[in-house]
């Protein structure tokens, strides 16, 4: 084969083939794009557009905001502007409790009440009723009636939960109601350990109950109290009990409120937890992170009977004076003041004069009684108690209460404007309480004929007629002899003062703090406060029979 070789036109014309060939190439070669890291979002490219746009006329813009860079907060390690550190340790929650748990669940018990109960009471199925003509009637009744006869009684059991707060002399926390009714008593420990136990003392008013277990080789794991008034809402907290018989369960969550009354007793102060509690709960005790009992679980509020997160428990401050109680004496000795007490309302504050609404109003003296000799009078108003302040009315009964019997107490009131300081020596209540059950009830002396015209017109309390109390009055309303004041003769119909129960027969014994003897002084004390300006009169009233009572009206 000849070789063919290449002219010098052919040459340069390859050349510049050549030559364009190479700026062609990009326009077949495909682009090569580094690509980014895994762990960055690239935004797509838009689409070029497949026909030209025309330009986007011009527009006035706003200015530009201002710089929004958050700027760094001082760091804190309380309220909103928390170290970063400590907002993860709150976001996970509490740490874990096993340590602390480990601990405590020996010395938390079921408390198993086990009482007899015939077939009557537990509601025995009762022969069928046959007509008298039936042949099987004599059958039937002969063969339940010999069951009846021969089947023992069945044992009825009670499960709540307790707590060992002395090991060495074994006493045992419980709620009264676990244990009411009777019966032989057994706490079951958690690895199933079981003693019987005997009772102590309870405490109908704070529904608690000291068990001591018998005399036991076992060593025993205990429990001590904790200053419940250091606890705030949001605290952690810790319940362990014994719900529904399942045996030692815990439950964590927080104290949802403090100072709670939900009117199971003349000393209610509770916790109010979220801490799931439940039936068998009762008695068990509720913890701070430090391993104190601060609290004994008593109630739940729940339309199911078990837990919505709303339950109560007995403030260990409360607790610890009746449980020293009971161990002691077996009962409890609690202070008494010899005073019946009203709250102060904004409407008292203000016919008073007072800066705010606070302290226990006076209504009436108990006699005998450790005051009836007039240190305190009706109408005072009690704001400090044995150094302690009260705040409200239902703090007084607690106070007094945890005092010990006998004591001289200094007792801060506010009298007529003015604070005034006395001293007192405390009763025993359970005294009081079982000299009232002993007495019998008064009845009304024989009075003399009554007077017609009584009446000396009509004073400034609106809705109100006053007159003056005589022998026809006492007679008609078996009025005390050593009740005096001004006498309600009548009440207007659809007035303030019917609404509030005020009727014929009461007697108006004070008008803000002042006493009165007649309708007439009623009526100078009234017109006196209407000329300092005051548009209620703060009224201490007795019924007939002597009980007194608080009441605001209206002056015309």
């Amino acid at each position: 084969m000849s070789k063919r070789c290449l002219s010098c036109p052919e040459m340069i014309a390859r050349t510049v083939f050549g030559i364009a060939l190479l700026f062609a190439m990009p326009a077949f070669a495909q682009e090569t794009v580094p690509q980014p890291p895994q762990d960055q979002i690239v935004p797509t490219p838009p689409e070029a557009p497949a026909a030209p746009v025309e330009p986007t006329p011009e527009v006035d813009l706003p200015p530009a905001p201002p710089n929004l860079d958050l700027v760094p907060a001082p760091e804190s390690e309380t309220g909103p502007n928390l170290t970063a550190t400590r907002r993860r340790e709150l976001a996970g929650g509490p740490e874990s409790v096993a340590d602390l748990a480990e601990e405590l669940l020996p010395a938390v018990v079921n408390i198993s009440l086990t009482q007899r109960s015939n077939r009557s009471e537990r509601g025995e199925i009762a022969p069928p009723d046959l007509p008298d003509d039936s042949p099987f009637k004599e059958y039937f009744e002969d063969f339940f009636n010999k069951r009846s006869e021969e089947e023992p009684s069945l044992p009825a059991s009670s499960l709540g939960s307790g707590f060992v707060i002395d090991a060495e002399n074994r006493y045992v926390v419980t709620n009264n109601h676990v244990i009411e009714g009777g019966g032989d008593i057994t706490a079951v420990f958690p690895d199933g350990t079981r003693i019987n136990a005997t009772l102590r003392g309870t405490d109908e008013k704070t529904d608690l109950a000291v068990l001591q277990l018998d005399d036991t080789a076992e060593k025993l794991t205990d429990v001590k109290f904790g200053p419940s008034e250091e606890m705030r809402i949001g605290d952690w907290v810790m319940a362990i009990g014994n719900p529904f018989g399942l045996g030692s369960t815990l439950t964590v969550g927080i104290v949802s409120a403090v100072n709670r009354d939900i009117e199971a007793g003349p000393y209610d102060d509770f916790i109010q937890t979220d801490a799931a509690i439940n039936r068998g709960n009762s008695g068990g005790p509720l913890f701070n992170m430090f391993g104190e009992v601060i609290g004994i679980n008593t109630a739940i509020i729940s339309p199911s009977g078990g837990s919505i997160g709303i339950g109560f428990s007995v403030p260990s401050d409360l607790a610890r004076g009746v449980v020293s109680q009971l161990i002691r004496y077996g009962e409890t000795r609690r202070g008494w003041l010899g005073v019946r007490i009203e709250p102060v309302t904004d409407t008292i504050a203000e016919s008073l004069d007072l800066e705010r609404a606070e302290g226990a109003l006076v209504a009436a003296i108990i006699e005998p009684g450790p005051v009836d000799n007039g240190e305190i009078l009706p109408g005072d108003i009690i704001v400090d108690f044995d150094g302690r302040k009260v705040e409200q009315s239902r703090d007084l009964p607690r106070i007094v209460a945890d005092t010990a019997v006998g004591k001289s107490v200094e007792v801060t009131v506010i009298r007529e404007g003015e604070e005034v300081k006395v001293f007192v020596e405390l009763g025993r209540l359970e005294d009081a309480d079982a000299k009232a059950d002993g007495d019998d009830e008064a009845s009304a002396a024989d009075q003399e004929t009554p007077d017609t015209d009584r009446s000396v017109g009509e004073a400034s309390l609106a809705g109100v007629k006053l007159g003056a109390i005589d022998d026809a009055a006492r007679d008609q309303y078996a009025i005390a002899d050593d009740v005096n004041g001004a006498l309600i003769e009548s009440v207007e119909a659809g007035s303030e003062a019917e609404e509030r129960g005020l009727e014929a027969g009461m007697v108006v014994i004070a008008i803000a703090q002042e006493l009165v003897t007649s309708p007439e002084e009623a009526t100078e004390r009234l017109q006196a406060l209407v000329e300092n300006g005051r548009q209620n009169a703060f009224l201490l009233l007795s019924r007939p029979d002597g009980e007194t009572f608080i009441e605001t009206l209206p002056i015309k």
